[in-house]
């Protein structure tokens, strides 16, 4: 069981725009907002001052919010190349940050933060976007897109911390429709791996 409140600062890469979300969730795991904003950089500027600008966001971010955490969506090759390559720079620049303040850190993929947010892993951006202003009672969903996801990889990543078992409830052990769906999915991920192991 989790015995204290975590911060976890999740960021959602990428280059013209970084998502970052910082959450609180208590021990009965609920979730509230603390910051949100996208990180934005001119598409015409030198690859370097644009690794920069993200940079200096993220550290402004945990400056601000002292997160005990970092959570990061992992990149995935099925995009295009030119757009899965600035995402993985992005994502190199969060870990890196991460590391000098001594935060722990972690990727999560895109389907296991659908799963755990809205108990789908093929959920699309106005359902994930729908479920975070439910889950953090927001008056209206974060936009754009880019801040939701940054929150649902934070939320993901606090529910799946240290003390808490995948799909657990803090409260007892029982399961939401999203925490079983999200464990089904872990389960079918871990049966393939040993399979092509």
């Amino acid at each position: 069981m989790m015995t204290a409140t975590r911060r976890v600062l999740g960021i959602d890469p990428g280059l013209t725009r970084c998502g970052v979300g910082v959450v609180d969730v208590d021990p009965m795991r609920r979730g509230t907002l603390v910051h949100v904003g996208v990180i934005r950089t001119p598409v015409d500027a030198p690859i370097g001052e644009r690794l920069a600008a993200v940079a200096a966001g993220i550290r402004a971010v945990i400056a601000e919010h002292a997160p005990d955490a970092v959570a990061v969506e992992r990149v995935f090759a099925q995009q295009n190349s030119h757009t899965v390559m600035g995402t993985a720079q992005a994502s190199g620049v969060a870990l890196l940050i991460a590391a000098e303040h001594g935060l722990p850190a972690a990727t999560h993929t895109p389907s296991e933060v659908k799963a755990a947010v809205t108990g789908y892993g093929s959920a699309d951006k106005k359902q994930v976007q729908a479920m975070i202003a439910r889950i953090l009672r927001l008056d209206a969903p974060p936009q754009p897109a880019d801040a939701a996801d940054a929150l649902a990889i934070a939320l993901c990543h606090a529910w799946r911390g240290p003390g808490l078992t995948a799909g657990t409830a803090a409260s007892g052990g029982a399961q939401t429709p999203a925490q079983k769906a999200w464990a089904d999915a872990e389960r079918v991920a871990r049966t393939y791996l040993r399979a092509r192991a």
